[in-house]
């Protein structure tokens, strides 16, 4: 077992491309995954483990927001469970790759947690909105069920892309297979950064004065529905040209 030096420097020659990914995801979450990563190989663990302590951080902190008053102590504590239980999100691919202990089961187990993650983070807000929050309307309960409609098709429909687009690939053949890919796009990297779900754990830090949250969280919604509605149509196109080639 290499120090944590070598295996820092391992892990960032095994890192993913940064296209498509935002600069919060490029430049804080895979960089504190990294770490994270290395203390888990030095520890033993394997990365399904490490996915489960992604899940204890991030559960722990969406049951929090529903079972609990807001304050601004609870604010600073759901924040740090949740970028910590995301930073441990990034790990376990990041351990994987470096070890060749990745499968089937552990992307499964990745995907179901982060599936359960989207569900219940927005059920958690609706839940505080209804046993803590002075709302100005009642129809401000919807909104929640808004926003965990756009996270969860967002998160399945780009499932469904990467997954088709690999079937396509294989059908037809090596040619498409190994087009190159277009180098990441800075612009892009920022102009992802609303929709990344490190920059929305960030909105937690207003739990302390809950009209501040409300106006954030209704922010983030209507931002995250805009980018449904362009990957949606980006992602048809795309699937729609595989089939056209």
């Amino acid at each position: 077992m290499g120090s944590t030096g070598t295996v820092l420097r391992e892990l960032r020659g095994a890192q993913k491309s940064a296209k498509g990914v935002s600069l919060y995801s490029r430049y804080v979450n895979r960089p504190a995954g990294r770490v994270l990563a290395a203390g888990a190989y030095r520890a033993g663990l394997s990365p399904n483990q490490v996915t489960l302590i992604s899940a204890l951080f991030t559960y722990g902190a969406v049951a929090s927001v529903a079972l609990v008053e807001p304050s601004w102590t609870l604010a600073v504590l759901v924040y740090a469970a949740l970028a910590v239980g995301f930073a441990f999100d990034s790990a376990d691919g990041q351990l994987a790759r470096l070890t060749g202990r990745g499968g089937p089961d552990g992307e499964w187990l990745d995907h179901v947690v982060d599936c359960g993650k989207l569900l219940l983070v927005h059920t958690a807000v609706l839940i505080s909105f209804y046993r803590f929050g002075e709302l100005p309307s009642d129809a401000w309960l919807l909104l929640p069920l808004g926003f965990q409609l756009a996270a969860v098709v967002t998160f399945c429909a780009g499932l469904l892309r990467e997954h088709l687009g690999k079937a396509a690939a294989s059908v037809q053949g090596p040619s498409w297979a190994a087009a190159p890919a277009a180098p990441a796009s800075r612009v892009r990297a920022v102009a992802l950064l609303p929709a990344d779900y490190g920059v929305f754990c960030l909105v937690f830090l207003l739990l302390g004065a809950p009209g501040a949250f409300r106006a954030g969280y209704a922010v983030l919604a209507v931002v995250h529905t805009l980018f449904l509605a362009v990957f949606l149509a980006k992602w048809f196109r795309e699937l729609k040209a595989l089939r056209a080639g």
